[in-house]
């Protein structure tokens, strides 16, 4: 095992990759006014975001096997941080969706090599349980992030916002150099054709590919309701900009609680019991929001809440669901998390873009999030039969 990086800093820079989007969701009414887009456009700085985070993760993964985590990590912070600085001065839309999509493709290296070194020094369980105590620190970050862009858009404008990531990305290259040691020696040790073949033998692995899948309809999901979430509170309950963020907040603490509650039951559940259960919790939750838009019975309160449990299952299944598939191959750990991760994000994209479809977003959002509901169950089924037997550690 490699000497363990510092968890704060793994933390920071994998929730960096995500926080560019949650808190940048409060400022899209007021950049589209600002810039004279129409709320699909605006929408798609998010959407575009998620697809950047997914196709760059398919990268960074290979990449860092071959050459190393720390000289990969740092190359993309530093993307992160160009990137940042162009979307400021951004004059109108389609130059904001360009360089939200370069802030994407750099962000995401936090997000594969975070979880990568965790499991080059730890077995599966002590990972999944570091993995959750990890995403406790994480969703912190997001969970504030609303409240704290929606503060700095409304005093200090929208583009305050992208300041503030250019800042932190800085700040990562900063401290990544100066306190993260290497921890890939094995991966680094392979050839170029070992890990090629190694990639491609996960592509075809049903075991791999299940625990992807449905980890991505499992958590990511929830990004069809955050992504259509400004227009279900202003336009459909009329309520005001400035109560979004806390909304999407509870959202984001039911991601945490999920975290906190996977890294107790761990010690006493099976991985793969734990996360089948927990699904079932965003499941149950999907398919009763879904009942109460269809029954015009949709509010705040309910709305809020169903999405809080659905966070909940969430935030409970996914450091089992990426323990499991970066367990498949050990001998490609940053590859294994950096195709999981391009799954989550490609799932997330396409359900935010199928939330904002018709004139009515709480029904396309709970479409989306029941639809994947079964998806993720059926995937979770199909990996459990194809995989290796569990070890004492799991």
């Amino acid at each position: 095992m490699s000497r363990a990086a510092p968890l704060w800093l793994l933390a920071l820079v994998t929730f960096s990759g995500t926080l560019a989007m949650h808190i940048f969701v409060p400022a899209l009414p007021l950049a589209a006014a600002d810039l004279g887009a129409a709320p699909g456009a605006m929408q798609m700085t998010i959407s575009i975001y998620i697809l950047g985070l997914a196709v760059g993760q398919l990268i960074y993964g290979p990449v860092s096997d071959r050459f190393g985590r720390k000289p990969t990590l740092l190359v993309g912070l530093a993307l992160y941080s160009v990137a940042g600085f162009g979307a400021v001065f951004a004059p109108e839309v389609h130059w904001l969706i360009a360089a939200r999509l370069f802030q994407a493709l750099g962000g995401c290296a936090g997000l594969v090599l975070g979880r990568a070194i965790v499991r080059d020094t730890c077995a599966p369980r002590e990972a999944t349980r570091r993995l959750a105590l990890m995403n406790l620190m994480v969703t912190l970050g997001p969970g504030f992030a609303p409240l704290l862009g929606g503060v700095m858009a409304g005093d200090l404008g929208w583009r305050s916002v992208l300041v503030f990531l250019c800042v932190l990305g800085v700040v990562n290259v900063g401290l990544t150099w100066r306190l993260l040691p290497e921890t890939g020696g094995n991966a680094m040790a392979s050839e170029g054709l070992a890990v090629v073949r190694n990639y491609f033998s996960l592509l075809r692995s049903p075991a791999f590919l299940g625990y992807a899948v449905g980890g991505g309809c499992a958590t990511t999901a929830m990004y069809a309701f955050i992504g259509a979430a400004p227009f279900i509170f202003v336009h459909q309950l009329h309520r005001s900009t400035d109560e979004i963020g806390p909304y999407l907040a509870v959202l984001i603490l039911g991601v945490w609680f999920g975290s906190l509650l996977a890294g107790r039951l761990i010690r006493h559940v099976p991985l793969r019991r734990l996360l089948v259960v927990a699904n079932l919790v965003s499941v149950a939750a999907a398919f009763s929001l879904l009942a109460v838009v269809l029954t015009g019975n949709l509010s705040v309160f309910n709305a809020v809440g169903l999405m809080f449990l659905f966070t909940l299952g969430a935030g409970t299944a996914s450091p089992a669901a990426l323990t499991e598939a970066i367990s498949v191959n050990p001998q490609v750990i940053g590859s294994a998390s950096g195709l999981y991760g391009s799954t989550q994000m490609a799932v997330g994209a396409v359900c935010t873009a199928l939330a904002g479809i018709g004139d009515n977003p709480a029904l396309a959002a709970a479409v989306v999030l029941s639809v994947a509901g079964i998806v993720s169950q059926l995937s979770f089924w199909i990996a459990l039969r194809h995989a290796a037997p569990s070890q004492p550690d799991e």
